[in-house]
């Protein structure tokens, strides 16, 4: 039998990066790119690398353009740390596991290194396999935390719930991890609503490169772990625009939403360094009239249109640079 899982890309709303300070945001997932997970059963247990796991290149040119479009590591890694910590569930929750072999691969259509989570979806979609090969189930608010323990415990990556509550729960989700609450309980506050509440968004993404979310929450991290005074309260700030942008969908007030999507990113740019070419894609989205922030740790932006001639006047813009796409993102609900 032939086993077929898939997890989607990421985009937040509002709020990032307060996931992994006891912030609140929302965050959706959309289809129109997805991380797939193939499994079967095999005499051995063997791994299938992809071609972003080649270290095969036709001369230096080659590797410095796949470095930098890639980074340093594929998806094995993601592959292998996610079955550790599957047997690692199972052996502390006393789950006891067939003895079957398996041949896994993994394949991804999400653009790499810009923020839509793409490492996550596929570690999201490795354990979704892993699950269904061995018939076990895990609760939704336990396996948005045991994905998040492949990065952050196995291969020491700083990063939030964020990404892996959305691609777990796969419709958009208003998110809490109030200190007390998350101390007590292990989880956050998970909040799922229809997309039809959403207002009409676009996506756009470099298609050059970026850089890993670690470079941005590694420094935050430490800041926020000292106490300093910007950074929390930065923290503290991006959590009432998640709640105004909240209440605001509810209303249908799609001006607030806007309003609020650009202090998000105006807060941000105050407390991290932020790219030039990231910041070419935040003017350039304004300059017609769109609110604009990252989608997550950078190299993709999001924000709200109201009508299509606003969202021709940003593709053209974009697109006619060669290192920008725009998309209408597909989300899931």
């Amino acid at each position: 039998m032939i086993i077929r899982t898939k997890a989607y890309p990421r985009a937040a709303l509002i709020g990032n990066p307060s996931d992994g300070y006891y912030g609140k945001t929302i965050a959706f997932v959309f289809s129109n790119f997805q991380a797939s997970v193939t499994i079967f059963e095999s005499p051995e247990l063997a791994i299938i690398p992809q071609k972003r796991d080649s270290s095969e290149y036709n001369d230096l040119d080659d590797l410095y353009n796949d470095v930098k479009l890639h980074g340093y590591y594929g998806g094995i890694r993601l592959l292998k740390a996610t079955i550790k910590k599957f047997v690692e569930h199972c052996r502390n929750n006393r789950i006891v596991l067939d003895q079957r072999n398996f041949t896994i691969r993994y394949e991804s259509s999400i653009p790499h290194r810009v923020g839509l989570a793409g490492s996550s979806a596929i570690i999201t979609a490795t354990i979704r396999a892993l699950m269904a090969f061995y018939g076990i189930q895990i609760p939704k608010p336990l396996l948005a935390n045991t994905i998040l323990s492949v990065e952050v415990e196995e291969l020491g990556i700083s990063a939030g719930l964020q990404d892996r509550v959305a691609q777990v729960y796969e419709t958009p989700v208003f998110m809490d991890f109030d200190k007390a609450n998350f101390e007590r309980t292990g989880f956050g506050k998970y909040e799922t609503f229809d997309s039809a509440l959403l207002p009409e968004v676009y996506v756009a993404y470099r298609t050059d490169f970026s850089e890993g979310s670690e470079v941005l929450h590694n420094d935050l991290r430490k800041r926020f772990n000292r106490g300093d005074h910007e950074v929390l309260a930065a923290m503290h700030r991006f959590a009432e625009l998640t709640e105004y942008v909240y209440e605001a969908i509810r209303n249908n007030d799609f001006q607030t939403i806007a309003r609020c999507m650009d202090e998000n990113f105006d807060l941000r740019k105050q407390i991290s360094e932020v790219d030039s070419d990231n910041i070419a894609m935040i003017n350039m989205a304004r300059s017609t009239g769109l609110s604009a922030k990252f989608t997550g740790s950078g190299g993709a932006i999001i924000g709200t249109y109201q009508n299509k001639e606003h969202l021709e006047e940003l593709i053209e813009l974009m697109e006619t640079t060669g290192k920008y796409k725009v998309i209408v993102p597909q989300i899931v609900s």
